[in-house]
């Protein structure tokens, strides 16, 4: 690395000289991380097959993996993952997790000193009391029999938990921005709950401020499993190394509602045993956490498992990503308050889909609302049944919608070509030598590359090479928050197209 003076430097044979070591510092640095993580991954491999963790019915002594599965790099689709060794079939098990490797509560508070302080903050979350095990346990460092585990864990999440005022305003989208604060108070309030049992435990200092215990929330909220003796869940060494598949996505899958209803693809009868067959669970009868595979799989194809039905807020409060084509994703618009008194739907379910439609309840909600309030009872069963009420009511919702989302796509800070500048320009962020040739080359970003500034504290002459590992933490959750309000612009915009559609038509 190379310090703020070879900016300053008035020989251009000098700073090219500068910039060359620099790139090849950064290369070899780069390099050694890469070497360092990929051989703490082999020790984490090796420690899991001496628990017994295995993707084999044989399982190998000197690895849990290589039968079914390998751990692969998928820069496009999650990073760190697994790939398939061969090729799977829908319903295999793929990998095999004994509860003794399992880290939980019961487990960590076997600690005769942490178990005594343990009860006497009987008012805590079974969530607050995983995390304080969970810290408590990695304050031992190499004596923790977890300790190849912990070193795997990521330096930092990009829960929502984490963001900063000036991510959180970045998201732009007041219920996004709400969202975003609520995590971060719910997190504060929840380690000042904890701070007092954490003290009595003596923790090392570094793992009794805020930063430890949002990172330690990181890792249990976006890493934990289901078990069915603590709500709380478990930390899964190695199993927690699958990615995300959102169901639904797989148009053969039992989770599409419409194959259900018509009984194209499976009876309804056996729909427990199919979800049991597609992701992972607890099994009494194994004593072990085991996953299967989904679907049908290739050989070197990532290997997904279903988290749940998230959107892509919920993704980001939750794990600290989100899906460019999420098929769960689902947006809320303001509406008025007689718009919500019209109907009984709760609000949860008034929204706009993945692709621009109205839900259900939206779409009966403003049928009833365009109706005048003596004629609403009478006609209400029709519009909670999915009915159009009429020709000129269906127009009139049609044309307000559309005319709402034109109205929030316009009082929005940006328009959505800006966005995908600003992201083109965030991808290649290091590709600048300082904050001032960015800033030239954003001119349509000025208030927010200000706000950029002032909330990483760095000067416009400043290199990003040198700008620290925060400021790198806060570009990647600004992108992050950047991609979901585009996401949330484009979907508006889908639903401008989906009304003028339906205009064009029973206009036609």
């Amino acid at each position: 690395m190379v310090d703020g003076a070879v900016g300053e430097m008035n020989s251009s044979n000098s700073t090219s000289e500068s910039k060359a070591k620099a790139a090849t510092n950064t290369q070899t640095h780069g390099r050694e991380e890469k070497e360092e993580e990929s051989g703490r991954l082999d020790s984490l491999l090796k420690w899991a097959a001496g628990l017994g963790v295995s993707d084999s019915q044989k399982p190998d002594s000197c690895c849990c993996l290589g039968y079914s599965l390998a751990v692969s790099y998928f820069p496009d689709a999650g990073g760190r993952g697994m790939a398939a060794v061969r090729d799977l079939r829908k319903g295999e098990l793929v990998l095999k997790v004994p509860k003794s490797a399992l880290i939980t509560t019961q487990l960590l508070s076997r600690d005769d000193t942490l178990s005594a302080a343990l009860k006497a903050h009987p008012s805590l979350s079974a969530a607050q009391v995983l995390i304080v095990c969970f810290l408590y346990e990695l304050s031992k460092g190499r004596a923790s029999p977890w300790h190849p585990y912990f070193l795997c864990l990521p330096r930092s999440y990009d829960i929502l938990a984490a963001f900063g005022e000036f991510e959180m305003q970045a998201l732009q989208v007041d219920y996004a921005i709400w969202a975003a604060q609520k995590a971060v108070t719910k997190a504060e309030y929840e380690w000042k709950e904890a701070t007092v049992l954490m003290k009595e435990l003596k923790l090392k200092p570094q793992l009794l401020t805020l930063r430890a215990w949002i990172w330690a929330t990181g890792t249990i909220c976006s890493r934990t499993m289901h078990i069915p003796w603590d709500e709380a869940g478990c930390l899964c060494p190695v199993g927690d190394l699958f990615n995300y598949a959102a169901p639904g996505e797989d148009p053969n899958g039992f989770e599409n509602a419409d194959n259900l209803q018509n009984g194209d693809i499976i009876d309804v009868v056996d729909t427990q045993h199919s979800q049991r067959l597609t992701d992972g669970a607890f099994e009494e009868r194994a004593s072990a956490y085991c996953f299967y595979a989904r679907k049908n799989y290739k050989k070197r194809e990532q290997v997904l498992l279903g988290y749940g039905t998230y959107t892509n807020l919920e993704l980001l409060e939750h794990y600290g990503f989100l899906l460019d084509d999420n098929p769960n994703e689902k947006v809320f618009i303001p509406l008025e308050h007689d718009i919500h008194s019209s109907s009984s739907w709760p609000e949860d379910l008034l929204f706009i889909d993945q692709n621009g439609r109205p839900s259900f309840a939206l779409l009966s909600t403003l049928r009833l609302w365009a109706t005048p309030p003596h004629q609403r009872k009478s006609i209400g069963h029709l519009a909670y049944s999915g009915s159009q009420l009429s020709q000129g009511n269906e127009l009139f919702v049609m044309k307000w919608l559309a005319k709402k989302c034109h109205v929030i796509l316009k009082h929005m800070p940006t328009l959505i070509e800006e966005d995908k500048l600003l992201l083109s320009f965030i991808d290649k962020i290091q590709d600048f030598d300082n904050l001032w040739e960015w800033g030239k080359a954003l001119p349509a970003f000025g208030n927010e590359f200000c706000d950029f500034l002032k909330a990483t504290g760095m000067r416009i002459d400043d290199e990003f090479k040198s700008s620290g590992r925060r400021t790198q933490m806060m570009i990647d959750r600004w992108k992050l928050a950047v991609q979901w309000r585009l996401n949330y612009k484009n979907i508006i915009l889908n639903c401008i197209s989906y009304c003028t559609g339906i205009i064009s038509s029973l206009s036609g």
